[in-house]
């Protein structure tokens, strides 16, 4: 070989992962699964670490879900009423610990507005009589069939917090919190108010569809749905489809079992976090 002629880098170690870098800049690409493949080789190269190759999976899989996927059903909202007067809801603001709560008028279908926290303080000291509509603030509707990725965006341009989530005849369907849409990107954010001991693996959606946590054990699966799926291989929910598909499952796979089809909503490289559960007629 010539001394003038460059040095050949054919053999470098990084030339693949670059050259897919390249293509995803030309356009190259078919389609997300591609770009995770790509995201995934460099984690393996340790260019990428896992906790923020997970993060970027999250941010993908926001923009394919739907605030129905993730809200709270309007039967699981802790909610407040409109005449009632501030000092009479505060066992219920202590016993839950949250920061908004939607305001009802009459019943849970009949959202009014929001009441933040930090209004009842600073209003229950100067004025116990006054009322939750006195102080509520104006509700953000949003349909359950917005993506993810729009509502965060919305929700960080109006400075809200928390919006009420409406069906397609306008009534409400639950409600969906800024910080529901952040933990499909970083994962589950507990706090001091969080009950570790008791969390609901179940949220019924209607009458034949459920979300449930895959970290539910999966005999008391068993019990709530009246089935004989626990064996000894696995323990929760999430391992008995992952011992089903013989695989880690990705966003999207689903699973039937007799009349049960699980879809896995939302997972990472580790894990599976939130299943979709269908029971078919």
């Amino acid at each position: 070989m010539s001394e003038d002629q460059p040095p050949s880098r054919q053999h470098s170690p990084h030339k693949s992962w670059i050259e897919k870098i390249v293509h995803l800049l030309t356009g190259e690409l078919q389609d997300q699964e591609d770009l995770l493949d790509i995201l995934r080789e460099a984690r393996e190269k340790r260019l990428l670490d896992t906790d923020a190759l997970i993060m970027i999976e999250g941010v993908l899989q926001v923009s394919q879900l739907r605030v129905r996927d993730i809200m709270i059903p309007r039967v699981q909202m802790i909610v407040v009423p409109k005449d009632a007067e501030l000092e009479t809801i505060f066992p219920l603001v202590i016993e839950s610990g949250h920061s908004r709560y939607p305001v009802i008028d009459g019943d849970r279908s009949k959202v009014v507005g929001i009441l933040l926290i930090k209004d009842l303080l600073a209003h229950v000291l100067k004025n116990k009589n006054l009322m939750v509509q006195d102080i509520m603030r104006p509700a953000s509707v949003v349909p359950e069939s917005k993506r993810l990725n729009v509502l965060l965006k919305e929700l960080r341009t109006n400075g809200n917090h928390m919006a009420i989530v409406v069906d397609e005849y306008g009534q409400t369907a639950g409600s969906v919190s800024i910080e529901d849409v952040l933990e499909q990107i970083v994962g589950e954010i507990e706090d001091e108010h969080d009950d570790f001991e008791d969390k609901d693996y179940v949220t019924q959606r209607n009458e034949h569809e459920y979300m449930i946590t895959a970290l539910m054990p999966i005999d008391e699966f068993d019990e709530y749905f009246s089935t004989q799926l626990a064996t000894d291989e696995y323990d929760t929910v999430g391992g008995f489809i992952v011992n089903q598909l013989e695989h880690m499952p990705k966003k999207g796979e689903s699973l039937t079992v007799d009349n049960f089809k699980f879809e896995v909503i939302r997972a990472d490289t580790r894990r599976i976090h939130l299943i979709k559960l269908k029971i078919l007629e």
